[in-house]
C-alpha cells in the first residue's frame, strides 16, 4: 500500500492508502507502485487516477509538484477536484473567456497565466464528461 496525500492551498484534498496512482507528470503520464525509486518532478494539469480497494478514481489537477518515496506520495497542487465538484458550465465559460484573451495576442506573462487557465479548464472538463462516456 501507498500513502497518498494531496494538498492545495485551500486545503488537504485526499489522504489514505491506495494501490496505486498515476499521475500527470510534466514529461507525461507515470504510475507509482509500492517501492517506487524517490523522485521528485513537476506537474501539469490534468487527471490523476488512483485505485483504492480495487476501484478507480479520477480528479482533476492542477500544476504543483509530486514527491515519492518508498510507500509514500505528497502532491501539492493549486487544484484537485473530483467529478462531482466540478461546475461543468462554469468551467466552460472560463475557458472560453481564457480562449478569447488568448486571441488577443496578451504579453508573455499573461499568456502563460491564460495557457495555465485553459489546460485546468481541460482537464476538469475532461474529468466531468469521461462518466458520461462509461
Amino acid at each position: 500500500m501507498l500513502r497518498l496525500d494531496i494538498v492545495t492551498p485551500a486545503k488537504k484534498a485526499f489522504s489514505d492508502d491506495v494501490e496505486s496512482v498515476v499521475v500527470p507528470g510534466i514529461q507525461g503520464e507515470f504510475g507509482i507502485l509500492t517501492a517506487h525509486a524517490p523522485l521528485v518532478t513537476s506537474l501539469q494539469p490534468g487527471e490523476l487516477r488512483y485505485v483504492k480497494d480495487g476501484k478507480e478514481t479520477s480528479l482533476a489537477i492542477g500544476g504543483g509538484v509530486v514527491e515519492v518515496s518508498y510507500d509514500k506520495i505528497s502532491l501539492l497542487t493549486d487544484m484537485a477536484f473530483e467529478e462531482a465538484d466540478i461546475d461543468e458550465d462554469a468551467v466552460e465559460k472560463a475557458l472560453e473567456r481564457a480562449q478569447k484573451a488568448l486571441s488577443e495576442k496578451p504579453e508573455a506573462e499573461e499568456m502563460a497565466a491564460i495557457e495555465m487557465t485553459i489546460a485546468k479548464s481541460l482537464a476538469q472538463l475532461q474529468i466531468k464528461r469521461k462518466r458520461r462516456q462509461l
